[in-house]
């Protein structure tokens, strides 16, 4: 038992270094990713995976349970401060797990979804085909306006009366702009549906007050809780007291087992590290950050849906600007060069999923190192080189070295 990882097996205590190597020699700049502290690594890493913990604090299905329940009862103590909301469940694994239970909660199988589509930003949970909500509700799917990048308001209005769903869901995982939830609670309203407000990428936002808050104009706010938010791996559901008996059910014994406790006591340490006032500046430069990227490479040519950002992530079109460049070969190429983003769909995409015309670009971790705006510049600066002539080998060189600079100077972990 007192052996260390290294001792016990060397082969996964070489991955796991690699990882780290990995994380601290590149700029991580997908949007779903951060790092978290040091203190957050250490909560996931204690004894509290060994404990069984079915049902909630103070009504388990286990004894010996008295230390854990205070440690989830911090997590959703902090997350009812963070956002404002009467009743949180912290148990779900993940973002889409916490979308499931909704989902479990208030619906049937047959139930009509109204959603945003994949291509134009949204998330597989939201209703997708190869997806389980997908397969157990019906799915109608709305689109942004293909001249601007904007959600229509008016048209989503019209699309959800000729619809008439059950659940509107307004959250993407690639959508630049925020959602006006006023809007979509009177359209949710007008055809008698729930409001689900997937706040999965914004979470640190919407905490921070720098990304406006749904609680007020959902019924369900779900979340992921290691992205901008940068604390414990996993998911979040808020609602208000009338809901919270289904949610709860639904989450356990509904759609999970036990809750990995070590993983909520990440949780809420990084709920705990995000009321400190230190955070609410770190969100506000997470989107300076992502806005100046944006202005920079438009000056270098490149389209952006929408023509910018309002948060922590900017969508890349490379149809105009590189026609012949995919998303997938831009991804490597930039990865090449020691820059992970990912490759991603565009509206009105003529690609493969697997291949795409576009590229997603967050800015969370880079921030978390200490990036400001003019590090943000010098990054846009590199990748326009790069996307420019992704076979030049002098063009590699010099990238390579920009980002070894800028990882040695804001180094992830001391």
């Amino acid at each position: 038992m007192p052996r260390s990882l290294t001792a016990v097996d060397p082969d996964v205590a070489a991955a796991v270094a690699d990882e780290r190597e990995r994380q601290e020699s590149t700029l991580g700049m997908i949007a779903s990713e951060n790092h978290v502290s040091e203190a957050v690594l250490e909560a996931q890493g204690t004894a509290l995976t060994n404990k069984y913990a079915e049902g909630y604090p103070g009504d388990r299905y286990y004894g010996g349970c008295e230390h854990v329940d205070e440690v989830e009862r911090l997590a959703v103590q902090r997350a009812k401060e963070l956002w404002g909301a009467e009743h949180v469940n912290v148990q779900p694994h993940s973002g889409t797990q916490a979308n499931m239970a909704v989902y479990f909660a208030v619906l049937e199988p047959g139930d009509r979804i109204l959603s945003l589509s994949l291509s134009h930003g949204g998330h597989l949970s939201h209703g997708h085909s190869v997806n389980f909500s997908g397969q157990l509700y019906e799915v109608e799917q709305y689109e942004v306006d293909p001249e601007t990048g904007y959600l229509d308001y008016e048209a989503l209005r019209e699309r959800a009366e000729a619809f008439d769903p059950d659940l509107v869901v307004s959250g993407s995982s690639a959508y630049p702009r925020e959602f006006d939830y006023e809007r979509f609670r009177e359209i949710a309203d007008a055809v008698d549906a729930y409001h689900l407000a997937d706040i999965a990428h914004v979470t640190g936002l919407v905490a921070a007050g720098v990304h406006a808050n749904p609680v007020e104009h959902a019924d369900f706010v779900t979340g992921s809780t290691h992205k901008t938010i940068r604390a414990g791996r996993g998911g979040i559901i808020m609602c208000g007291e009338e809901h919270a008996d289904e949610v709860d059910s639904a989450v356990f014994p509904g759609a999970q087992g036990g809750p990995l406790l070590h993983n909520i006591a990440g949780k809420g340490v990084g709920f705990g590290e995000a009321l400190e006032p230190a955070f609410e500046e770190y969100a506000a430069r997470v989107v300076a950050n992502a806005q100046a990227m944006a202005d920079r490479l438009r000056e270098r040519g490149l389209s952006l849906v929408s023509g910018g950002t309002d948060k922590h992530l900017l969508l890349v079109d490379l149809r105009e600007s590189h026609p012949d460049l995919t998303g997938k070969a831009a991804e490597r190429a930039l990865q090449d060069v020691g820059v992970v983003v990912n490759k991603n769909t565009v509206p009105g995409e003529t690609r493969s999923p697997m291949v795409t015309s576009g590229i997603r670009i967050g800015t969370p971790g880079v921030t978390t190192r200490g990036f400001a705006e003019s590090e943000a510049e010098r990054v846009a600066d590199l990748v326009a080189d790069v996307l420019d002539d992704p076979d030049d080998e002098a063009v590699a060189a010099r990238a390579s070295d920009t980002v070894d600079h800028l990882c040695q100077e804001y180094p992830v972990y001391d």
